[in-house]
């Protein structure tokens, strides 16, 4: 199982709750080392199912070495008005970076891989990574994000590329 690129249809797509964390602990902690050696493999600090082919909400941030938080389910509580520019890429559109506005804070509930509901709130880089993870389940990527002239000049760049 590879991570996704752009040109995969799933990528836009909404993913779908995970309906029971009782019932499937052993997919479930598949799922979430799948996750985690694919972000490690590919130099990721966070990765999200759609991007392994798994639509359903379940992501990874591992900002601190070797501790990765999971967040399934999540809901985004709150996020503050003040926004920050910080360069973002994604595993699923290697190569390519951008500067890429977002909320400085964000707050979120979830549940770990215990079937446990926590809340975080987070800022800086722990913030960014979270926020983009979350845009994954919603079928957002961080191009998405950009202004139509720089997203479509990088569009025009993975097409070209592409093709070669």
């Amino acid at each position: 199982m590879e991570i996704l690129t752009l040109e995969n249809e799933l990528l836009r797509q909404k993913a779908q709750p995970v309906k029971s964390l009782k019932n499937k602990p052993e997919s479930l902690q598949e799922t979430v080392q799948l996750l985690l050696e694919k972000a490690k493999k590919g130099k990721g600090i966070g990765l999200a199912g759609p991007q392994i082919g798994i639509s359903e909400r379940i992501f990874v941030v591992n900002i601190e070495k070797d501790v990765p938080k999971v967040f399934i389910n999540p809901a985004i509580i709150e996020t503050s008005l003040e926004t920050v520019k910080y360069e973002e890429g994604c595993l699923s559109i290697p190569g390519i970076w951008a500067d890429v506005i977002r909320p400085k804070t964000v707050k979120v509930q979830a549940w770990n891989e215990k079937g446990r509901p926590f809340t975080v709130e987070a800022d800086g880089l722990y913030a960014r990574v979270i926020l983009h993870e979350y845009d994954h389940l919603e079928g957002v990527l961080f191009i998405d994000r950009l202004p139509e002239q720089k997203r479509n000049k990088i569009i025009a760049k993975i097409a070209k590329r592409a093709k070669k």
